[in-house]
């Protein structure tokens, strides 16, 4: 009889455990123009000739109503960073994210707010491409997109230069690459038609393509007084160390606490610089960091009904997965069946705890989606994302070796 009894009290638990559970509601509603319509596309087409409009489009949606949801920016604890931008019509979000954690870290550590260019790292990370073309004979990806590690491979390599001195715009106010790089894509294709693996001419001509569009980036500098080098601004008056940054991933494929290869298109140059934890670490390192004060440039999937754009929020939804199931085996899935996808990168600033309990991180973006709840909305240029979210669907994180010291220390080399 008591045995009856304990067995019965366990299933009752585990039964109301269950039932507690948050059963979300989903709707189809149609599409609606948004930041990038309205104002990206705008700006764009009024240069050019205007293009066609869409046919109207249906969107499978997580359905709001009665869940508890940040709404404001004033809400959660932050870290300095800057207000923010637009990428515009460019797949650099990579170097837009990262650069902003930089920013985030140039004040951490020296106390000076800065605003650095985006487009001198996206410049030198194609004349890195091209080079990576020819020594690998066009067998690579080449586009716009890449990796939030790539920014540390090229101040390394070029240094930095801030906003006013290369903002990589010539003509117009808004970022367009679209015939940059048709034209770069076109040219490469020509060489590797022709045979042609001239390093020394294929760089040439990348940087004449890239100047005519971005600009010919400086070569020294004058801050406060004296004369630099993008090199030394980096060293001496920013005091960033490339070499301090660590990268994560967190998936099944690799063995844990090692480095591995994060095999996507867009780490174009196979970089195995990723310490591959677990999620219960990875989400333990995000909310260590964060709340010790650091910021984190993060990777990770946008293309999910759990985004509600408008309202700013990404979630996972039970019809998606219940939370108590989200583990190592659930995020391997999805990236292996492609639900789990590496589409963009943004910077995470903030936190605040809900009332479940779980942690809500702010994240600012440059992409068009996190704008369109329009400018004079609070959350415009952010998105408020569940823990439940960065458990499941953030893929990469780039942060300083001191906000994960712990998690370092459990590499096996």
């Amino acid at each position: 009889m008591k045995h009856f009894y304990i067995t019965s009290v366990a299933i009752l638990i585990g039964f109301n455990a269950f039932a507690q559970s948050r059963h979300d509601k989903a709707t189809y509603s149609d599409y609606q123009p948004g930041y990038w319509e309205n104002v990206i596309k705008k700006g764009i087409d009024s240069a050019k000739t205007a293009s066609t409009p869409k046919e109207p489009v249906r969107k499978f949606k997580f359905d709001l109503e009665g869940v508890e949801v940040p709404g404001d920016p004033a809400l959660f604890t932050q870290s300095w960073h800057n207000t923010p931008v637009s990428q515009g019509n460019t797949g650099t979000c990579w170097c837009f994210s990262t650069t902003s954690f930089y920013e985030s870290e140039v004040y951490r550590i020296t106390g000076k707010k800065v605003k650095l260019s985006e487009m001198y790292p996206v410049y030198w990370q194609y004349v890195e491409r091209a080079k990576y073309f020819v020594a690998h004979r066009g067998k690579m990806e080449f586009g716009e997109g890449s990796e939030t590690n790539a920014v540390a491979e090229m101040y390394s390599k070029y240094g930095i230069v801030p906003m006013d001195a290369f903002n990589g715009l010539k003509d117009g106010k808004i970022h367009d690459h679209s015939m940059m790089t048709a034209e770069l894509s076109s040219y490469l294709k020509s060489v590797k038609e022709r045979n042609d693996w001239n390093e020394e001419e294929v760089i040439a001509t990348t940087k004449s393509i890239l100047n005519f569009y971005l600009g010919a980036p400086p070569q020294e500098l004058k801050v406060a007084g004296k004369t630099l080098s993008p090199k030394q601004y980096l060293t001496d008056y920013l005091r960033i160390k490339p070499e301090d940054y660590r990268n994560f991933m967190s998936l099944m494929q690799s063995p844990w606490w090692e480095k591995a290869e994060y095999k996507v298109a867009d780490n174009w140059w196979h970089s195995t610089d990723y310490f591959n934890i677990p999620s219960t670490d990875f989400i333990s390192a995000v909310k260590a960091a964060v709340k010790s004060g650091y910021t984190i440039s993060i990777g990770g999937d946008v293309s999910e009904p759990g985004i509600v754009s408008g309202k700013n929020v990404m979630m996972v939804p039970s019809f998606d997965i219940p939370s108590e199931y989200i583990d190592d085996a659930a995020r391997q899935l999805r990236f292996n069946n492609g639900s789990t996808t590496d589409d963009h990168a943004m910077h995470m600033v903030g936190f605040k705890e809900g009332s479940d309990g779980k942690t809500w991180f702010l994240i600012k973006d440059s992409g068009a989606g996190a704008r369109n709840c329009g400018e004079s909305c609070k959350s415009f240029g952010y998105w408020y994302m569940s823990e439940d979210y960065v458990k499941l669907k953030l893929t990469t994180l780039t942060v300083h070796k001191d906000a994960v010291k712990e998690v370092v220390k459990k590499m096996k080399s």
